[in-house]
């Protein structure tokens, strides 16, 4: 027998599925709208959802056995997640605390099938029906349940109908180009649903200075440190609270700076779809937000020359483009950074056509290197080099490129200088004005009120006293600012520029020139650097790509570790034998080779003593007797050992510098002599093995030198 059936209480003949084991539960009153605008603007729906209190009481539960469940107010019923209210009423069914679950509609419980049929099986498992203002149901009865089940469909359906046509809706109006949910900063939204410039001067002129600072600097970045650097806040008016609408000036923050640069609405176009709303499922369960930017291509409407514009389209596009370039990325050049790399994100592998990644290893050195082993899994990068030869060179084109243009440079200089003063200047100006302003309505304000009302004229007067303290506070700020940079330039500070211009590179070393400025000087000039690396040889062949389209080509020289990289290593050999015939030592051969422009691997500038012995040795023309006696068992001249393993004889002087090896110098010319064994040189050879995978951290059995005996 169910636990459930019985017959009612006498005199309770409102419905025969309500049943005395029902009265002796809860009856509960589910109580949600949809949204916070429903909660505010809607009284008569939730008043007749907690009117249903006294239908329960109708239907014969006393007042003290009626539970209200409220906490789901402006919340959506498109999903149970984030419904405290609704896991409550699940939880006191599954419980066996509910008798009856009233609501208004059953739209009102649930809105997702998945839901509402989960609480209909809960409710079918543990005797609890169900209600509304069209009757009472049983979810153990069948035709109750496929009614109630028709009741959820329908609920849901409902749901995505609304949603359809809202969407549609907005979608129409935006066509219209209607459609402002909230307009950006430098703009206002009337009435009539207009939108018009923001009719405080400052406002605009901020918003333009943000433009014209972007076309000069080139990054979202350095705009943004400029407004920092000059105390320059934006004007915003709030969309919600109390101080809706007025306007309000706050600092600067690099998302805003980003958005003003990126909203078309600054062109003059309406645009909708950029950034589509969608719906996702989270750890705390579905919520909605912003879903990623798509291209412009794919916006739902975009109507140009429709709306007041501080700049026209076609810098707007151009803006476009310079924000995506100095995004980080494989096919982005990046914005400059600090480091002495001057070419980052503007060099490129010439065999693979991707940008190679800076570096910077022991004493800051930078090296540029191709990581397409990394992005496309292939055995190894296709080059790598030393940054200092190729940034040389770009350098040496730049200034070469700048010495015609000196005066112009100058001239121009000087006009931005001033230009700039000028604008601040008129900030400032604005910013006093201001100040000065709230003052004195303060102190009208002040002397409008009836002095007998004291509480309000204290209060007036603390306003009053701390807009003069702030009009101060800002004409303190001005004077410091008109000291510091006064609106005209001096005939020293013309005199100055003048001279920098004319010495170009004087200027590039200076002092207060960056990294960073430098960078942003090559970027205005040079597009991109391709290099390509002749045969793995150190010969690298360097294509200047100037903005223009203007390509120049050149050649350097980079760095090796091994003789066999040298492209003239024939030629070298043979003017050492040469030397070395005509009785010359090593060192007076490093002098002439030095002098005559060799240059050597292992990464060093020029040829010393040791270098060239090793060279002799290669040939046989070292004084094999000298050093033989020398040498103990086991014992090998380094360049010899190297070729034993093989291995750079660079990296095996730095392991014999780590002590992972046994070594000593010989006491006149310092050279190398290592102690290896048939175990230690093939541990050598698994330790370079190791080393050619890039790894940091060594075993330390292939670290540790076996004991000399």
């Amino acid at each position: 027998m169910n636990a459930l059936e019985g017959t009612t209480r006498p005199g309770v003949l409102r419905s025969s599925k309500i049943l005395d084991a029902h009265l002796d539960r809860l009856a509960v009153v589910y109580v949600r709208q949809s949204d916070p605008q429903q909660v505010l603007n809607h009284r008569e729906s939730r008043e007749r959802q907690y009117a249903l209190a006294d239908h329960a009481a109708a239907l014969g539960w006393s007042r003290d056995r009626v539970l209200v469940i409220d906490e789901d107010q402006g919340r959506s019923g498109r999903t149970a997640d984030q419904r405290g209210g609704f896991q409550r009423l699940l939880a006191e069914v599954t419980m066996e605390h509910v008798g009856l679950i009233l609501g208004i509609e059953m739209s009102r419980i649930a809105r997702n099938n998945k839901d509402w049929h989960n609480l209909l099986e809960m409710c079918a498992i543990f005797g609890t029906i169900l209600a509304d203002e069209d009757g009472v149901y049983d979810p153990q009865d069948t035709n109750d349940r496929l009614l109630l089940g028709l009741k959820g469909t329908i609920s849901e359906f409902e749901l995505v109908t609304m949603r359809n046509r809202l969407e549609r809706g907005r979608l129409h109006k935006a066509q219209r180009g209607e459609l402002f949910h909230r307009v950006p900063t430098g703009y206002v939204k009337l009435s009539t649903e207009r939108v018009e410039f923001d009719p405080d001067e400052q406002v605009r002129e901020v918003v333009r200075l943000i433009f014209d600072k972007y076309d000069e600097i080139g990054t979202a970045w350095g705009v943004f440190h400029y407004l920092i650097r000059n105390n320059i806040k934006l004007g915003f008016r709030p969309f919600h609270g109390p101080n809706r609408g007025n306007l309000e000036w706050r600092r600067p923050v690099l998302l805003t700076i980003h958005q003003i640069l990126r909203h078309p609405i600054y062109a003059g176009a309406y645009a909708y779809g950029r950034r589509p709303h969608k719906r996702v499922r989270t750890a705390s369960g579905e919520q909605s937000g912003a879903g990623p930017w798509v291209p412009m291509e794919q916006w739902k409407v975009l109507k140009r020359d429709c709306l007041p514009a501080y700049i026209t389209w076609e810098r707007h596009l151009a803006n476009q483009q310079s924000l995506h370039q100095h995004r980080s990325g494989p096919d982005c050049k990046g914005s400059p950074r600090d480091g002495s790399a001057l070419l980052a994100g503007l060099i490129v592998c010439g065999n693979c056509g991707r940008r190679l990644q800076p570096s910077y290893r022991a004493r800051a050195r930078a090296h540029y290197s191709c990581v397409r082993h990394l992005h496309e899994g292939t055995e190894q990068a296709c080059f790598g080099l030393k940054a200092t030869p190729v940034d040389e060179l770009v350098v040496r084109q730049v200034l070469r490129a700048l010495e015609p243009a000196a005066v112009e440079l100058s001239c121009r200089a000087m006009e931005d200088v001033q230009r700039d003063r000028a604008r601040l200047d008129k900030h400032w100006k604005q910013r006093l004005e201001r100040a000065r302003y709230e003052a004195v309505d303060a102190e009208r304000r002040y002397r409008a009120v009836d002095p007998e009302n004291r509480l309000v004229a204290r209060s007036l007067e603390r306003r009053w006293e701390e807009t003069l303290r702030a009009e101060r506070q800002v004409g303190d700020d001005y004077d410091r600012f008109l000291r510091e940079q006064p609106p005209r330039l001096s005939q020293d500070e013309r005199a100055r520029i003048a001279a920098l211009s004319a010495d170009l590179p004087a200027l590039w070393h200076a002092p207060g020139t960056t990294d960073q400025d430098r960078k942003e000087i090559i970027r205005h000039l040079v597009e991109k650097v391709v290099v390509h690396v002749k045969n793995d040889s150190e010969y690298v062949d360097v294509a200047i790509h100037w903005q223009g389209g203007f390509v120049s080509q050149h050649e350097v020289v980079r760095p090796v570790a091994t003789y066999e990289q040298l492209r003239d290593l024939d030629k070298l050999m043979d003017r050492v034998v040469a030397l070395r015939r005509e009785g010359r030592t090593a060192a007076q051969i490093a002098a002439c080779l030095n002098q005559e422009g060799f240059v050597p691997p292992k990464r060093c500038g020029v040829f010393y003593p040791e270098l060239v012995h090793e060279l002799l040795v290669r040939r046989g023309l070292s004084n094999e007797k000298k050093y033989a006696d020398q040498l103990g068992p086991h014992e090998w001249w380094l360049p010899k050992l190297a070729e034993a393993i093989p291995v750079s004889a660079g990296k095996l002087a730095d392991w014999a510098r780590r002590g992972w090896l046994h070594s000593r110098r010989t006491p006149v010319q310092h050279l190398w002599i290592l102690w290896a064994d048939e175990q230690e040189v093939k541990r050598l050879g698994k330790l370079t093995a190791v080393s050619r995978r890039g790894i940091v951290q060594y075993p330390p059995e292939l670290t540790t030198p076996k004991e000399r005996r």
